[in-house]
């Protein structure tokens, strides 16, 4: 059997045919059945084996170009430019640090990273709601779950969510393996080719890469103090119908800002007058150091225009990739069905001690100590810039895992100086669209403890004088 023939199309489905080929290629790239430099088949054979017509598949191959995964050659065919390849000519995902061993010769300090030491993980409660699991519920633990999720943590959800004054129809709940396929998900849910959807600027690229996958048209909007820019927000509403506005709510990533309640509540009326969808993505909501609690827009949601993504492993536990969707009644079934035949099933073991590790408060009791340990972080950084590197500027978040930082040099000349000597950053232009250079750029402790960001910073003084002596 040939690599390809695994494809499969459904003529009944709402998406087009040319974007289910484009996904059953993609992803047969990324999971490596298909090899570096390997040639796609011809077309014509490819047609005729889906029942299609040429141009189906010349639009798939034409996207497949675009967005990086292959390569043609005049006279010969299109051939896979393979995913090492495609990550190299992709924007950079700023939340994490290449692997190679090359680079972690020279890394002493990681201020990129969003992803918390492994050793922070509660390993004794949740082996023994593993354990547990096992012993109750045997063979079961094993057995595919329904699509949507298990039964008791949807349920054990909705009350979590309800300790929260997030209010929902348990039918709208919906597991997933991290917040990435959540926004994936809705992507195909949402959007088909050449629809406009509305992001921050600056914004997550991981999420404009999913955005970007649907042939979708990405249009950015300034992000102010207090939130999105809504003068500009409605300027593109008007004239441009966008399907999807995707925002994050609290702690920002990457400039920190959280919405205002005013805010929240100008970005649902125009939700609500313009006929549009929020895609919220709420991470960090949890770590609220100073002030009132943090609260989500969909807390306000009285006209269902929310739909809300929440990551339990994205910061905390990022081992066991699991978030829940809550989509408006009205698209729910459309989801189902999108998550239904795209879904690489979440894991029912991992979902039914999860449920556990929730109904018992230990959820709650690992928030807590993530929540100490988090502050003190943030205090250490916070003020260390203050004492010690007075040519920084920024504004304190007052919360979540990383600041938004300014100096007076390009921050992509900055974060190559500071790596040659061991220190990773975030340069502003990896949370652009463009790829722009600026001069902000992000620095996370969510890798790295009180005395590693004493030592970082310590380092970034360093970079930033060898490139202002460099002029």
């Amino acid at each position: 059997m040939k690599i390809y023939e695994s494809i499969e199309i459904n003529k009944n489905s709402d998406e087009p045919l040319y974007m289910q080929v484009y996904d059953g290629i993609r992803n047969l790239i990324e999971n490596g059945s298909f090899k570096p430099d390997e040639k796609l088949p011809p077309i014509r054979e490819f047609s005729k084996r889906l029942e299609v017509n040429n141009v189906t598949i010349v639009s798939a191959y034409k996207l497949l170009e675009q967005k990086g995964y292959v390569y043609s050659k005049v006279g010969s065919g299109t051939f896979v430019r393979g995913i090492k390849a495609f990550e190299e000519n992709k924007i950079e995902d700023e939340g994490e640090i290449n692997s190679s061993n090359k680079v972690n010769e020279i890394v002493k300090i990681n201020l990129s990273s969003m992803n918390p030491e492994p050793e922070l993980f509660p390993v004794d409660d949740f082996k023994e709601a593993l354990n547990e699991v096992l012993e109750r519920d045997r063979g079961l633990a094993f057995a595919y779950s329904e699509s949507q999720g298990y039964y008791p943590l949807r349920e054990s959800i909705r009350e979590y969510l309800k300790g929260n004054n997030i209010p929902c129809d348990f039918n709208n709940i919906h597991v997933i393996s991290g917040a990435q396929q959540g926004i994936d998900i809705i992507s195909k849910s949402l959007l088909g080719f050449n629809d406009t959807i509305v992001v921050e600027s600056p914004t997550y690229t991981g999420a404009v890469a999913a955005f970007k996958s649907r042939g979708a048209s990405i249009i950015e909007v300034p992000i102010d103090e207090d939130g999105i820019n809504i003068k500009e927000l409605e300027t593109v509403l008007k004239s441009c119908n966008p399907k999807l506005i995707y925002i994050m709510s609290n702690y920002h990533n990457p400039t920190g800002i959280s919405y205002s309640n005013a805010k929240k509540l100008q970005l649902l009326y125009l939700a609500q007058k313009y006929n549009t969808y929020i895609l919220e993505d709420d991470y960090l909501s949890e770590l609220k150091f100073y002030g009132d609690k943090s609260t989500s827009i969909k807390t306000m949601d009285g006209k269902d225009r929310v739909i809300y993504l929440k990551s339990f492993s994205k910061i905390f536990m990022p081992g066991i990739r699991l978030a829940f969707l809550i989509t408006p009644s009205v698209i729910t079934k459309k989801v189902s069905s999108v998550k239904y035949n795209t879904d690489i099933s979440t894991s029912s073991l991992i979902q039914r001690a999860f449920d556990l590790f929730l109904r018992r408060g230990q959820w709650q009791n690992h928030l807590d100590k993530m929540w100490k340990i988090y502050k003190n972080r943030y205090d250490v950084l916070a003020d260390t810039l203050k004492k010690e590197a007075p040519f920084i500027q920024f504004k304190e978040p007052k919360g979540g895992i990383h600041v938004f930082a300014k100096s007076d040099v390009s921050s992509t000349i900055l974060a190559s100086v500071a790596k040659q000597r061991g220190l990773l950053i975030s340069p502003g232009k990896v949370f652009y669209i463009d790829g722009r250079d600026t001069e902000y750029f992000r620095l996370s402790f969510a890798s790295a403890d009180e005395g590693k960001i004493k030592e970082g910073i310590e380092i970034l003084k360093e970079a930033y004088d060898d490139v202002k002596n460099s002029f």
